[in-house]
């Protein structure tokens, strides 16, 4: 394997060190005067083991107790902080970890969430872990808001995708300068916004990683605004969160045993065909039915969003079995900050914008306008990055209230048919789906599994993962394991047995 992907790294380290390639290490305090270009570094020292406290979140004097706890198994490392300004308007936090000992020769860099706005410390501490150097960016602004878009386009563009390019080169820099070589692999972890940034990173600058992981990308859509409209906008439309259980159950009993298997999770929403009208009320409005208006709302949110002049599909909504999440979308009294601030601050650029006046036709269109998605990550060519043997392990739980599962299964397809069909695409990109995960991990379905373990022994020794084993857990207590099985196959129970096994399954394409 290249010592960085695409055989490009080592010209590029040698640009960013000004012509002059280290080949002895460097003390982690010596990396204070490391020069580079547009970089400030800001801090450069070593943390003994057990020894790092987090700083305190925006607004707090303090940092959480359990955070700093989580921290305490944590081998000594040198911390890298840097400021880098690629544009006048820039001001990018990234922060590099390097193992004082046991490093394992490779990098990992790790993603962000939501509006990012904050370095992904626990994500570094476990790469760090896991023997890895790693680096994380806070995108180029403090908060986890929107409003730094506003007027900024520049800052946008760091948030978008230039905060992670410039890390990715700065931190094996600065890799390369404190172990005296250049990481031999460089991968991505990320899932919600870290998973679009990595998909972006792969789509823009192939040659930055070998593998990446990608969950849930979060590509942006007006999803919050239809919700919104369908629940919030008329107060005989809205659910009581409290009335979530009673639809969720309702959609299990019409679906759960579609897959032949009754075990509390729907396998493949796609072919559930759940109504709420088998809700409605027969009389008053009560804890267990919804009203006429309630189940229309329910009805749009399980439908995808449709120009109201044309009657074409606009993009994908939510599935059955995802009720209980609801209220990320569906709590009111707004729509879901994360795209409420996309339209306020990056497409209507007014603070004071009202959703209710959102227009389903031109509306949309205004929001599609390439300046206004220019974080998204959905070009389907990936032929660069996968020349060079890079892989891409994209996954995604099928009960995500944040980010429809249908867009990343659409992004799969159009990147299996760019390569040429799924067979040859299946050798440098899987997508698995997880029944009953939320968003990134959590809920009801099998939703701890090993996606670094499985992405290593791709790109390292050439074995695309046939399955990945899943686990479920209560109360700290494992209860149920599963595989996730590379999309379009799922995991059929043998018939024998017990259901909470993952040994009793095998994965078949259904």
């Amino acid at each position: 394997m290249k010592p960085l992907a695409g055989g490009l790294g080592a010209l590029l380290l040698a640009a960013l060190m000004n012509g002059h390639t280290v080949n002895a290490a460097a003390s982690c305090e010596g990396l204070a005067s490391l020069t580079l270009p547009n970089t400030t570094i800001t801090l450069a020292q070593t943390v003994s083991a057990g020894a790092f406290t987090p700083p305190a979140p925006a607004g707090a004097t303090t940092p959480a107790p359990a955070a700093a706890q989580a921290f305490k198994t944590l081998l000594a490392f040198c911390r890298v902080a840097a400021t880098l300004k690629p544009t006048n308007d820039s001001d990018i936090k990234v922060e590099v970890w390097l193992p004082a000992g046991g490093w394992n020769g490779k990098f990992q860099a790790v993603g962000n969430g939501g509006w990012a706005g904050v370095i992904s410390y626990s994500a570094m501490a476990d790469a760090v872990r896991a023997g890895y150097a790693s680096a994380s960016t806070d995108t180029g602004h403090v908060g986890g808001r929107g409003t730094f878009a506003l007027d900024h386009p520049e800052k946008l563009i760091d948030f978008a995708w230039r905060s992670e390019h410039e890390m990715t080169l700065k931190a094996k820099a600065i890799i390369q300068a404190f172990y005296g070589s250049a990481p031999k692999l460089s991968y991505w972890n990320g899932c919600s916004t870290g998973g679009r940034q990595g998909l972006k990173e792969a789509q823009k600058f192939p040659d930055d990683y070998d593998g990446i992981i990608a969950g849930a990308p979060a590509n942006r859509t007006a999803i919050s605004l239809w919700i919104a409209a369908a629940v919030l906008k008329n107060p005989a439309s809205y659910i009581p969160p409290a009335k979530y259980p009673v639809i969720h159950q309702a959609a299990l009993a019409a679906c759960d045993s579609r897959d032949g298997l009754k075990d509390g999770l729907i396998d493949d929403p796609t072919k559930c065909d759940f109504d709420p009208k088998v809700l409605l009320c027969k009389g008053a409005d009560g804890p267990a039915c919804l009203t006429v208006p309630q189940v229309e709302a329910a009805k749009k949110i399980y439908s995808p969003a449709i120009n109201p002049r044309t009657g074409q599909q606009l993009f994908s909504s939510l599935v059955p079995g995802t009720e209980l999440g609801w209220g990320v979308q569906a709590l009111g009294p707004e729509p879901s900050a994360n795209i409420y601030d996309q339209y306020r601050y990056v497409v209507f650029k007014d603070v004071n914008w009202d959703w209710k006046t959102f227009n389903f036709d031109s509306d949309v269109v205004r929001g599609d306008l390439p300046e206004n998605l220019v974080m998204n990550a959905t070009d389907p060519n990936m032929k660069a990055f996968f020349s060079h043997g890079g892989k891409l392990l994209l996954y995604h739980g099928w009960s995500d209230t944040n980010v429809p599962t249908l867009n990343t299964i659409k992004y799969h397809k159009s990147v299996a048919e760019t390569m040429g069909g799924a067979a040859k695409a299946s050798d440098s990109v899987r997508l698995f789906l997880e029944p009953g995960m939320g968003h990134c991990g959590g809920g009801e379905g099998p939703n701890v599994f090993d996606k670094v373990g499985a992405l290593e022994q791709w790109v390292e020794q050439g074995k695309a993962p046939q399955m990945l084993n899943a686990s479920h857990s209560t109360n700290g207590k494992v209860d149920r394991t599963r595989p996730l099985c590379p999309y379009p196959q799922v995991a059929k129970y043998k018939g024998t047995g017990s259901i909470d096994d993952a040994a009793n399954f095998v994965c078949k394409v259904p």
